[in-house]
C-alpha cells in the first residue's frame, strides 16, 4: 500500500547531471554486443509564454490543462513558459527517452532543448513543473545513460550464483547528437566472483565515460548458506540432585500458608 504524502510533498525528478530513480527501462534494440548504441531522436514541444507568477496561477493554469515551465541556460534569458503535460509523457516514453533532443517552439521561436527535470504529484502522478535546459548541438554536454544487462551470467546457470547489478546508471559526456540510448554489458562470461568494471566498457571515442575506471557495474556473487545452531549443551546435574527424565512433568512447587490441622471436637 503506497503510503500518503501531504499535498505538498512532490516529487522531483532530475536529468542532468544527476541520476533518475525507478525510471522504467525502454524497449531493446539490437546492436553490438557490449557497445553504447548512440543515435540522437528529435521532438517538436510547443510552448508559450506566462506573465503571471506564484502558486494560484500555476494552480488555474492546471485547470486549463497545462503546466508550468522554466526554460533556461545557453545564451538566452530564462523564460516562464506553459507547456502541456501529454508532451511530457510523449517525450518520456519515446525511445530516447530523458536524453530527447528536443525542438522547442515558444511563440514561433525554436531552440534546441532537453527536459532537464520535472515535477510530479506524488498522489495523483501527475505532472506539475518542468525545467527545460537549452543546448547548443556542437557543444558537449552530461547526461546519465542507463545500464542493460545483456546474455546470462555462467556463475548464475551452472554455479546457482546471484548477478548483482552494481551500476545501474552512468553518467557520460557527449555531444547532443551522439548522446547513447543505453549501454549493453554482456555478462555470460560471469563466474562466481567475476565483475565487469567500467574500464572494461567499449564506448564510442564520441562519448566520455565520467565514472571511475575501477568502479564496478556488475557482479556474480555467491550464495552464502546460513549454519544450523548447534545443540544447546544440557546442564551439568549438580551432587546428589537427579537428572530430569525427558517427558516427565514439571514439579510444580506451591508458596503460601500451610492448612492448620483442625481442632479436635
Amino acid at each position: 500500500m503506497r503510503a500518503r504524502a501531504k499535498a505538498r510533498d512532490y516529487i522531483w525528478i532530475s536529468l542532468v547531471p544527476n541520476v533518475v530513480a525507478g525510471f522504467s527501462p525502454r524497449p531493446h534494440f539490437p546492436g553490438p554486443p557490449g557497445f553504447l548504441e548512440c543515435f540522437m531522436a528529435e521532438m517538436v514541444v510547443n510552448a508559450k509564454t506566462r506573465d503571471e507568477r506564484g502558486k494560484n496561477a500555476a494552480r488555474r493554469l492546471r485547470r486549463e490543462g497545462m503546466i508550468p515551465g522554466v526554460v533556461y541556460g545557453g545564451k538566452g534569458d530564462n523564460v516562464a513558459v506553459a507547456v502541456d503535460p501529454k508532451a511530457l509523457q510523449k517525450v518520456l516514453r519515446s525511445e530516447a527517452g530523458r536524453n530527447a533532443i528536443l525542438k522547442l517552439d515558444i511563440a514561433g521561436k525554436s531552440a534546441n532543448a532537453i527536459l532537464k527535470s520535472w515535477q510530479v504529484d506524488p498522489i495523483k502522478e501527475t505532472f506539475l513543473h518542468a525545467d527545460f535546459y537549452r543546448i547548443a548541438m556542437d557543444v558537449a554536454i552530461r547526461v546519465t545513460v542507463p545500464v542493460a544487462v545483456k546474455g546470462e551470467a555462467r556463475g548464475v546457470k551452472v554455479d546457482a550464483g546471484i548477478l548483482e547489478l552494481i551500476l545501474r546508471e552512468i553518467a557520460v559526456e557527449c555531444l547532443p547528437g551522439d548522446i547513447p540510448e543505453r549501454i549493453e554489458v554482456d555478462v555470460s562470461d560471469l563466474g562466481i566472483n567475476d565483475a565487469i568494471r567500467v574500464s572494461g566498457l567499449e564506448v564510442s571515442s564520441k562519448v566520455k565515460v565520467l565514472a571511475a575506471p575501477d568502479q564496478v557495474i556488475v557482479h556474480v556473487v555467491s550464495v552464502k548458506e546460513e549454519e544450523a545452531p548447534a545443540p544447546a549443551a544440557a546442564a551439568p546435574v549438580a551432587e546428589g540432585e537427579a537428572a530430569a527424565t525427558p517427558g516427565a512433568e514439571p514439579e510444580v512447587i506451591k508458596k503460601g500458608k500451610k492448612e492448620e490441622e483442625s481442632p479436635a471436637e
